[in-house]
């Protein structure tokens, strides 16, 4: 029986030996994203998103001589900055990240890079954080994002309701970096283009009631109600007072919004409301789709192509720098994302470290057919929604 154990127990020792020799070293990439919050209900799809690429890399076998690619999870909480920079620094410090997906909500993704990314050189690809104040931010190089700044999603949203006859709308956003940002680049354009903003409030996220919100809103009027908030939260309580007053019954909406539980609380109560979030037709948005589908995640779900893309351009850029050092590979994020070079979509990322390995150059396109442009943000384009039927609905991109 001893004999049996020691056998057994060697067996073990030299399978461990085998996986270590074949994942010559371990890769660990945080995962940030608010796991609890306002936006709950959207991030088990972009980890899920993310970690596809992660694992899509590792089972390559061709990522830094055979790298295990780990991801690490921690929660931003979407709104609480304290919370959300203690968690990246528990990532950085105890886990030993090599680099950052996230994080996802504006304000946590600021003081985040303010506090622990740039004073760790540690770089930040984030697939969701969209205020226009990012992108002046001081990164020194080391943040960048999937997803584009709201100063362009603004600027569709404000053209789509003018296209659609909508000339005077009442705005309200949640009080933090990413409502306020939104709501100035949304009101600029749209009284640029002729139509009349009555008023714009902003809302506190967490209260049990929002009559009186609406009711001020109500009084200055509109031909709708534009709603910058997140759908876990005030955002909904929002359209919830809006419906038992009967204030507003066509609403306009920022991708903060839009997500499955919007329809799953208000059903076709809110059919005809307007949103925008990006998104675009492409070939690597169907291919993710797929893969994601077949892997049991939705991949048309709110920012999860732009997760896997966060994910795979920072172990592309690793790729294209032969390190995992922060330091050496930032540098190589803007060259892997953009042209010249072979397009690469999502389920070629072993294809892509081929021809790195190789001395070539890649077009990282992936899910969102990524394109990076000025301080590392996604040129981006967006989807527009409506709400038909009780279910949420594309019906163009712009």
């Amino acid at each position: 029986m001893k004999k049996l154990l020691m056998a057994t127990t060697a067996g073990v020792m030299l399978a461990g030996a085998a996986f270590a020799e074949s994942h010559g070293n371990e890769i660990k990439l945080g995962v940030i994203l608010g796991f609890t919050g306002p936006i709950e209900s959207l991030t088990p799809a972009m980890a899920a998103g993310a970690e596809m690429a992660m694992k899509e890399a590792t089972d390559s076998g061709k990522l830094m001589g055979g790298a295990m690619v780990t991801p690490v999870r921690a929660d931003s909480t979407c709104v609480d900055s304290a919370a959300a920079t203690s968690a990246a620094e528990r990532l950085i410090t105890s886990e030993g990240v090599k680099g950052i997906m996230g994080s996802d909500c504006s304000g946590v993704t600021g003081a985040i890079l303010a506090n622990v990314a740039v004073p760790n050189g540690m770089v930040m690809i984030s697939p969701s954080a969209t205020s226009p104040a990012l992108s002046a931010a001081e990164d020194n190089g080391l943040f960048f994002r999937t997803a584009p700044s709201d100063a362009r999603q603004g600027a569709v949203l404000a053209q789509i309701l003018l296209d659609k006859g909508i000339t005077s709308v009442a705005v309200t956003y949640t009080n933090n970096d990413y409502g306020k940002g939104f709501a100035d680049a949304f009101n600029s354009n749209f009284t640029e283009g002729g139509g009349e903003v009555t008023l714009t409030a902003a809302h506190e996220d967490g209260k049990a009631d929002y009559s009186a919100e609406v009711g001020a809103l109500a009084s200055a009027g509109g031909d709708a109600l534009v709603v910058l908030g997140y759908v876990d939260q005030g955002g909904a309580g929002i359209i919830q007072a809006s419906l038992d007053s009967g204030a507003f019954d066509l609403f306009a909406l920022g991708d903060g919004m839009i997500g499955d539980s919007l329809t799953e609380t208000f059903g076709s109560d809110i059919d005809g409301a307007i949103g925008t979030i990006a998104g675009s037709e492409n070939e690597g948005g169907t291919k993710f789709a797929e893969m994601a589908s077949a892997a049991g995640i939705d991949g048309t779900a709110v920012y999860a192509g732009e997760s896997y893309d966060a994910a795979a351009l920072l172990l592309l850029a690793m790729a294209a720098a032969n390190s995992t050092e922060p330091g050496d590979y930032a540098g190589k994020v803007m060259d892997v994302a953009n042209a010249p070079g072979e397009v690469i979509l999502p389920g070629e990322l072993g294809k892509a470290l081929d021809i790195l390995a190789n001395g070539g150059e890649i077009d990282y396109a992936g899910a969102t057919g990524v394109e990076l442009v000025g301080p590392g943000e996604a040129a981006g384009s967006y989807a527009e929604y409506t709400v038909e039927d009780g279910a949420l609905k594309v019906v163009g991109y712009h």
